[in-house]
C-alpha cells in the first residue's frame, strides 16, 4: 500500500480535479464525451492523475 501511495494520491487529486472541471467549465450542449457527465470527467481525472503521478516514482532499487 505504501508503495502505491504516491499513485492513490494523483489518482484522488485528478478525480477532484475532473470533477472541478465539469462543475465549473463542463459543456453546455452535452455532445462533449468527457465534460458532459460528472462520472465521466470524474473518472477521465483519476485515470489522468493516476498516470501522471506515477511517473514521479523511484524506481532506484538498491
Amino acid at each position: 500500500m505504501l508503495k502505491h501511495k504516491l499513485t492513490i494520491l494523483g489518482i484522488l487529486a485528478g478525480a477532484i480535479a475532473g470533477y472541478l472541471y465539469y462543475h465549473f467549465v463542463g459543456c453546455e450542449s452535452g455532445a462533449c464525451a468527457i465534460t458532459s457527465k460528472p462520472l465521466n470527467s470524474t473518472l477521465y481525472g483519476a485515470l489522468m492523475g493516476g498516470l501522471f503521478f506515477s511517473a514521479f516514482k523511484n524506481t532506484n532499487k538498491k
